[in-house]
C-alpha cells in the first residue's frame, strides 16, 4: 500500500526518493549514529503524497503549461509565473487520505509532549553531490497546532516553484517533473534562547580537509543560513582533535547584530521574529570552546558515517544547555575539486580599498556598481555588473550568475547566498557593514577575494590576472621545498602546493594584522592614556583580557599554520620588529626609540634577553607552548633571529627553557636565523646552541656588502651572489651537515635567479623556503638541473 507520511526513526539514505536528501538524511542520523549525537525526531511526507497532491484537481496539468511557456531569464516573466503557480498550489485541497496519515503522524509525535515544530522541504533530488538545492524551499519555524502544520505544508509544497528554485532547474538540467517535494515536520530546538549556525567538514574557501569550519550566532539558525548577520566562526583541526586536544585553531568574532526568537503566541500571524542582541552578548562569543569541539566531534562522526565532507546545521538548545544537529547534506562545490590544477588570481595593481568583508571564493571580478534595494529590481543587474546589496539571499539566484562579483553588507561565509555564489564561480564579499552606502551606483570598482579571508573592493576596474598551474606528479629532487607563510588566512589554501613543510612563519604578520597593539601597551594597561586603553579593550573583545587576546591571537595565528601544513615541519620564526615598525603599532609611539639605522639597531635576539622588553617576549613564549603543548601541534619548531653574537645565543636558549621551551623536550627544534657574518664566521660554534641554521640572504647580503636594502640609493648593489656572500653562505651550509643539523636558506625562486637556488643545491643546502607562487616552477627548474 501507497505511504504517505513515514516517521524519521523508520527512513534511512535509501529512502532519498521517497522523501528526498533532507529527510532521508535525518531518518539516517537518528537510526544509525551513536546517540551521543542528538537530533530532534519527527516525520517526513513522501513524495507519492506530493505527487497524488498535484494530480488532485488538475493541478499538475495547470503547472506544466505555465513552465513550458516559461523563458526564466526574463526576471519578470518568471516572478508572475512563480506567483501564480504558488497561489494554486495554495487554494488546492489536500486529498483526504494523505490528511488523515499527516493527522495520525501527528498525534503519535505529540503525545511526548506539545512543544513546536519547524515544517522545512525536501526535493528527492536535493542535497545530491552534484548539487545544492540549499535554502530554495521554505522553511517555516515555531508551529503550533494540527491547523497550523497543514498550513505551513501546503506553503512548503508551493515554494518548490518559488523563482529560484524554477530558475535553479532550469539552469542544472533537472526536469521540473523529475522533482518531487517532502515536507518534514520535525521537534524544534530551544535555540531562540541558545545558539545555532551551519558547519562544514572542510573549509569552504580552499577546500582544505583537516579541519572542521563552524559559524554561530545567538537565536534560531536562519539569520547565519539566510546571511542577515555576521556570525562568530571557529576552526577545529580534526587530527589533533582525534589526539583529544583542544584543537580550536583560530576564532573570529563576528558582530551578530540581531537574532531571530520565538513569538509571543498572541501575535497575529507571526511565529518568529527578530530582535537586537545586547551588545555584551554581541562582544562575546556566542558559543565556549567545549561546545565548539563537541560539535566537531559529532561533524567528523558525521562526515565518516557518509564518507564525504559534509555541511551540517546545528542549534544550542538553550533550556537543556545541549547541542543537536538539525541537518546534514553532502558539501558540493570544494569536495569536487580534483585538486591537481592550481588557478590563482592575483592584482596587477591596486588602487584605494573603498570596502571589506568577508571572501567567498579567491576569484576577482572587475565592473560597474549595481546597488540593488531588493529583488524587485534584480532586472537592473546587466552581465559584467557587481551587484551591490544589503542582503543576497537564494531568490537572487536567477540574476547572481549575471554579476561579475557579489559585495553584501550582511551575512557570513555559510549563508545560502554564499553556498549559492561559490557553485556558480562568483567571487563574493560579504558582511561588508556598509557597502550599500561607501559603493556608488555607476561607478567602476574591483572586487577581490584573491588575498585571504578578507575581501577588498578596490577603486576603478584594475588588471588582474589568472596564473594556472598543474600540480600533479611532481619528479623528485634532492632537496626539500619549504613554504615562507606569513599569513594564516591563505595556509589552508597554500598547504595543497606540493611542500616539504614550512621553512617561515614571521610572527610579525600575526602581531601586526590579527593584533595591531605593541604587547608593552598591554602588559602596562592601567598606566597608558585613558583613549588607548579604551581602543585596546575595544580590540580584545570576546577575550579575558587583553593580555589573554595577545596571546590567544598569537597562539590562532601559529596554530592555523601548523594545522594547515600538520605534521610536516613548521618553523616560526618569533618577532623581528625594528623598532620603527614597532612604532607603528598602537602605543609603540610611547615606548620606542627613534634610532638613526632601526636595520641595525634594538631588534631579534637582543630584545629578547633585554630587561626592558623580556615580559613581552615572555607573551609570545607562553602563546608557542601552548601550541605546541596543549594544542598538540608538536610539528612547531622555533626559530631565533639575528643573534650577533654566542652570548645572545646562550641567553636566549636559557630564556626559552626557563618559559617551558626547553630543546629537545617534547622535540622541540631551536632554529638560528643565519643572517650576520659572525653566524657564518662561528658556524661551528653557534651550533652548539642550536639544531640548524635558516640562512637569511636578504639580511646577510646587505651585512656583508655594507649597504641598507632599505636604501634605494644602493640598491643597484644588492646581489646575494656576490663572491662574499656566497663563500659565507658556504661556510654556514658545509658547517651545519658536518655536525649532521639542519640547513635551508629562505626566500630564493627563480623569478630572480634561477642559477642560485641551483647552486645551493650543488652546495648541499637541504632545504629551499620559497614563497608559494614560485615552488611549482622551483621545483620543475630543480628537477631538470644538469640534465641537458
Amino acid at each position: 500500500m501507497t505511504q504517505y507520511v513515514i516517521p524519521f526513526t523508520e527512513l534511512r539514505m535509501s529512502d532519498v526518493d521517497k522523501v528526498g536528501g533532507k529527510n532521508a538524511s535525518l531518518g539516517e542520523m537518528i537510526s544509525q549514529l551513536p546517540s551521543s549525537v542528538r537530533v530532534p525526531g519527527g516525520f517526513a511526507t513522501t513524495a507519492d503524497a506530493y505527487r497524488e497532491f498535484l494530480a488532485h484537481e488538475g493541478l499538475v496539468d495547470r503547472i506544466n503549461a505555465a513552465l513550458d511557456a516559461l523563458d526564466v531569464d526574463d526576471v519578470n516573466a518568471l516572478a508572475r509565473t512563480g506567483a501564480q503557480i504558488r497561489q494554486w498550489i495554495v487554494d488546492t485541497p489536500f486529498p483526504a487520505k494523505l490528511e488523515t496519515e499527516i493527522k495520525t503522524a501527528y498525534e503519535k509525535i505529540t503525545s511526548e509532549g506539545e512543544g513546536s515544530f519547524a515544517v522545512r522541504s525536501s526535493a528527492t533530488a536535493e542535497d545530491l553531490p552534484d548539487a545544492s538545492f540549499a535554502g530554495q524551499q521554505e522553511t517555516f519555524l515555531n508551529i503550533h497546532g494540527y491547523e497550523n502544520i497543514l498550513h505551513a505544508m501546503k506553503e512548503v509544497f508551493a515554494s518548490l516553484y518559488n523563482d529560484r528554485a524554477i530558475a535553479y532547474r532550469v539552469h542544472k538540467n533537472f526536469a521540473h517533473a523529475d522533482v518531487a517535494l517532502s515536507a518534514g515536520v520535525q521537534r524544534m530546538v530551544r535555540s531562540d534562547t541558545g545558539a545555532s549556525g551551519v558547519m562544514f567538514t572542510i573549509d569552504t574557501e580552499s577546500g582544505f580537509k583537516d579541519v572542521v569550519f563552524i559559524t554561530a550566532s545567538y537565536g534560531l539558525g536562519e539569520t547565519v543560513v539566510q546571511g542577515a548577520v555576521n556570525p562568530d566562526e571557529f576552526y577545529v583541526h580534526k587530527p589533533t582533535l582525534a589526539l583529544d586536544k583542544p584543537a580550536v585553531v583560530r576564532r573570529n568574532l563576528g558582530s551578530k547584530l540581531i537574532k531571530m526568537v520565538f513569538a509571543d503566541k498572541a501575535v497575529a500571524g507571526k511565529s518568529v521574529r527578530t530582535v537586537d542582541v545586547p551588545e555584551a552578548d554581541r562582544n562575546r562569543f556566542s558559543l565556549t570552546d567545549e561546545d565548539v569541539l563537541e560539535l566537531a566531534r559529532y561533524a567528523v562522526i558525521i562526515e565518516q558515517h557518509y564518507g564525504r565532507p559534509m555541511d551540517i546545521e546545528w542549534g544550542k538548545d538553550g533550556e537543556d544547555g545541549k547541542l543537536y544537529i538539525l541537518q546534514a547534506r553532502p558539501e558540493t562545490v570544494k569536495s569536487q575539486d580534483s585538486g591537481l590544477v592550481m588557478e590563482k588570481y592575483r592584482l596587477k595593481q591596486y588602487s584605494k580599498a573603498l570596502a571589506h568583508g568577508r571572501a567567498i571564493g579567491q576569484k576577482i571580478g572587475a565592473g560597474t556598481v549595481r546597488v540593488v534595494a531588493d529583488a524587485s529590481e534584480m532586472n537592473r543587474v546587466q552581465p559584467g555588473d557587481i551587484l551591490v546589496t544589503d542582503m543576497t539571499d537564494p531568490n537572487w539566484e536567477p540574476v547572481m550568475k549575471r554579476a561579475a562579483a557579489i559585495v553584501t553588507n550582511r551575512g557570513g561565509r555559510t549563508c545560502h547566498a554564499a553556498i549559492i555564489a561559490r557553485e556558480l564561480g562568483i567571487p563574493a564579499i560579504v558582511g561588508c557593514g556598509n557597502a550599500t552606502e561607501v559603493l556608488e551606483e555607476g561607478e567602476s570598482v574591483t572586487a577581490s577575494c584573491a588575498e585571504g579571508d578578507t575581501g577588498y573592493v578596490y577603486r576603478g576596474k584594475l588588471d588582474f590576472e589568472v596564473i594556472t598551474t598543474d600540480m600533479g606528479n611532481l619528479p623528485d629532487i634532492p632537496v626539500k621545498i619549504m613554504m615562507n607563510v606569513g599569513n594564516p588566512e591563505l595556509a589552508f589554501e597554500f598547504a595543497q602546493i606540493p611542500n616539504g613543510g614550512v621553512g617561515l612563519a614571521r610572527l610579525e604578520f600575526v602581531i601586526n594584522n590579527m593584533i595591531g597593539i605593541h604587547p608593552k601597551a598591554i602588559l602596562e594597561l592601567s598606566q597608558v592614556p585613558a583613549s588607548l586603553r579604551d581602543e585596546i579593550k575595544r580590540r580584545s573583545r570576546g577575550y579575558a583580557t587583553p593580555k589573554q587576546f595577545f596571546i590567544e591571537k598569537l597562539v590562532e595565528g601559529v596554530a592555523t599554520i601548523a594545522a594547515a601544513f600538520y605534521p610536516k615541519p613548521v618553523i616560526v620564526r618569533m618577532s623581528d620588529f625594528k623598532s620603527n615598525e614597532y612604532r607603528k603599532l598602537l602605543g609603540g609611539d610611547i615606548y620606542e626609540p627613534e634610532e638613526e639605522n632601526p636595520m641595525l639597531g634594538f631588534r631579534g635576539a637582543s630584545r629578547y634577553i633585554a630587561h626592558s622588553f623580556r615580559d613581552c617576549f615572555e607573551l609570545e613564549c607562553a602563546a608557542m607552548k601552548k601550541v605546541r603543548n596543549e594544542l598538540g601541534l608538536t610539528n612547531v619548531q622555533i626559530m631565533i633571529p639575528f643573534v650577533r653574537n654566542l652570548e645572545e645565543a646562550a641567553g636566549v636558549v636559557d630564556l626559552l627553557a626557563e618559559h617551558g621551551l626547553k630543546r629537545g623536550v617534547n622535540d622541540l627544534k631551536l632554529i638560528m636565523m643565519c643572517e650576520i657574518p659572525s653566524n657564518a664566521l662561528l658556524a661551528d660554534q653557534f651550533l652548539q646552541h642550536f639544531d640548524g641554521f635558516s640562512i637569511g640572504s636578504n639580511d646577510l647580503t646587505q651585512l656583508t656588502l655594507g649597504l641598507d636594502r632599505d636604501s634605494g640609493l644602493v640598491a643597484h648593489a644588492f646581489d646575494e651572489r656576490d663572491p662574499a656572500v656566497k663563500l659565507l653562505l658556504s661556510m654556514a651550509i658545509q658547517a651545519a651537515n658536518k655536525l649532521g643539523k639542519y640547513v635551508g636558506i629562505c626566500g630564493q625562486g627563480p623569478s630572480d635567479h634561477a642559477d642560485f637556488a641551483e647552486w645551493l643545491m650543488d652546495e648541499g643546502i637541504q632545504t629551499i623556503s620559497l614563497n608559494p607562487d614560485t615552488v611549482v616552477d622551483t621545483w620543475l627548474r630543480l628537477a631538470n638541473h644538469g640534465k641537458a
